[in-house]
């Protein structure tokens, strides 16, 4: 078991950090291939990919079993990260991080997957914190390793790097994860609700690139019909690939809007702190980059510590907790961005606050569903969290940019004069300072844009404190089906039902619709119009 989880944390550890080492060796390979109208969709290419296939794979690892899933996406990973150190173009380049992001979706979906497979829930609440800070590490040593890279042996080496490490993963994951026995016979697909879920999913996330622009609203508009469709299709689907009858539960609904919400206020908000840090109080790029490592910390941390309070406390306590955090850094952060060290404290709170409620979500999902769900749940929050972070990230830079060209009217000067160049602080490189009212312009835009950011965080705490009172220690003492409790026992479905109605206590109508529910289930439904009803008698 200590080898799979060590194959399973270098390959989380690769695919997480290759979507932040890519962002320093960027500037290098525009200048060694060309392409910079093409520049952004290097990183486009792998989000989208990778976000796309995030709930498939959860679905498939249900179906076919964890190990060649894992194996799946890891070949295709690799197979992405060799072309990628071969390309000779940025069009081929931007096709092959595509590739790389298909593998990388499985992997950062499939490590907490398998971590649910492994672990009781005890060990679990212990090990997804060590988890959650391999992300951590990767998101700084990232950026730092790509610098090195660049600069000291050659760019295509950032790609490369990958090859020996993740073959070391998969040969240890393959040789010893053994897959639980599956049901016999042919094992149904959901080919339509996959195909119509990629092309909602890919749709928005292009539309949300042109965000403003016709073709980014037609695109929307089609994701938005798309949506409702696959609706249909996934309610009709002996298998679904997303899991609509899910939504029904309020644990697991709530727990995909926290990430929706949180993953916007978060990621949108820290894509945009470096540029205030760096062009409006004047720092240099290194200083910049520096100012989002205490959030790192922060969330390793608290997802360290929080992870084992899991053990002894309402997860609900621990997710408003850290809601509560996230709120206060990003209001703090809307208000007295002043220095470079009070924004430092203001990421470290919010990153706090994400390291306390998205574990606790996690853990409790996982807890509180069957085992042949687990993979299409977890998967199902991750892909939840990096829409959010999209929608975020698109949403607030539309803000940024019709914000600072009002700013800038206001100021006498003409935006179509203003260069981009000139709103970053230059001094490291040329020892110019930056104009006062340029500085003056995007400081007051970029300060809306963290209110919208604000806005979201405290919707998401309103949409937390819905989710259901449990322990996840509770959650996860029925493992077996009904049908193995009845027969074990000796009794009857209609006995089992009598005999738990008369010795569990009423939950109450926001607790629970049912109480005669399966204990993995109880607490987990929206109350019912005639449960409310004798409650208010």
């Amino acid at each position: 078991m200590v080898l799979i989880t060590l194959g399973i944390m270098l390959s989380l550890f690769l695919a997480s950090m290759e979507s932040t080492v890519v962002s320093t060796a960027m500037p290098t390979i525009v200048g060694k291939l060309g392409g910079l109208s093409i520049y952004s969709w290097a990183f486009a290419a792998y989000m989208i990919t990778s976000t796309t296939a995030t709930p498939i794979y959860g679905k498939l690892s249900d179906v076919f079993g964890r190990r060649v899933v894992y194996l799946t996406a890891t070949a295709i990973f690799l197979i992405g990260s060799l072309l990628c150190g071969l390309a000779t173009s940025m069009e081929l380049l931007v096709l092959f991080r595509a590739i790389q992001g298909a593998g990388a979706g499985g992997l950062l979906s499939l490590a907490f997957i398998m971590v649910g497979d492994m672990f009781s829930i005890e060990q679990r609440a212990r090990i997804q914190g060590l988890f959650s800070s391999v992300w951590g590490v990767s998101s700084i040593v990232g950026p730092l390793l790509g610098g090195f890279i660049v600069d000291k042996i050659a760019w295509q080496w950032v790609f490369l790097l990958n090859i020996v490490p993740g073959l070391v993963a998969a040969s240890i994951v393959g040789l010893a994860w053994r897959d639980r026995p599956r049901a016999p016979g042919r094992p149904s697909i959901d080919f339509a609700g996959a195909g119509m879920l990629t092309v909602v999913t890919v749709t928005l996330l292009i539309g949300l690139q042109s965000f403003g622009q016709p073709i980014g609203w037609l695109l929307l508009g089609v994701a938005i019909a798309g949506a409702l469709a696959l609706v249909r299709i996934e309610r009709r689907a002996p298998n679904p690939i997303l899991p609509v009858h899910l939504f029904g539960r309020r644990l697991f609904t709530v727990a995909s809007a926290h990430g929706l919400l949180a993953g916007w206020a978060m990621f949108g908000s820290l894509s945009f702190i470096p540029l205030f840090v760096q062009a409006v109080l004047g720092t240099s790029a290194t200083e910049a980059g520096s100012t989002l490592a205490p959030m790192m910390f922060g969330w390793v941390i608290a997802s360290m510590i929080g992870s084992r309070l899991l053990l002894n406390l309402n997860f609900r306590i621990l997710a408003i907790g850290g809601m509560l955090l996230l709120v206060l850094g990003t209001l703090l952060l809307s208000l007295f961005a002043t220095s470079q060290l009070n924004i430092m404290i203001f990421t470290a709170m919010m990153g706090t606050g994400m390291g306390l409620s998205v574990p606790a979500f996690l853990i409790a999902v996982q807890s509180s569903v069957q085992r042949v769900e687990l993979g299409t749940a977890t998967s199902t929050l991750q892909f939840s969290r990096s829409i959010g972070g999209a929608l975020g990230v698109n949403v607030m830079g539309a803000a940024l940019a019709s914000g600072l060209n009002g700013r800038l009217i206001a100021a006498g000067l003409d935006p179509n004069s203003v260069r981009l160049e000139t709103l970053i602080d230059p001094l490291s490189r040329a020892g110019a300072p930056v104009d006062a009212a340029l500085r003056g312009a995007l400081g007051g835009a970029l300060q809306a844009v963290f209110v919208i950011g604000l806005a979201a965080a405290v919707l998401g705490l309103a949409i937390t404190a819905l989710s259901p009172n449990g322990r996840v220690t509770q959650m996860g003492k029925t493992a077996r089906p009904k049908s193995a409790r009845w027969k074990s026992s000796g009794l009857t479905s209609s006995d089992e039902q009598r005999t738990s109605s008369r010795h569990r206590p009423d939950p109450g109508p926001w607790r629970c619709a049912r109480a005669a529910d399966d204990a993995r289930s109880a607490c987990m439904r929206w109350p019912t119009p005639s449960a409310l009803l004798r409650a208010a008698r």
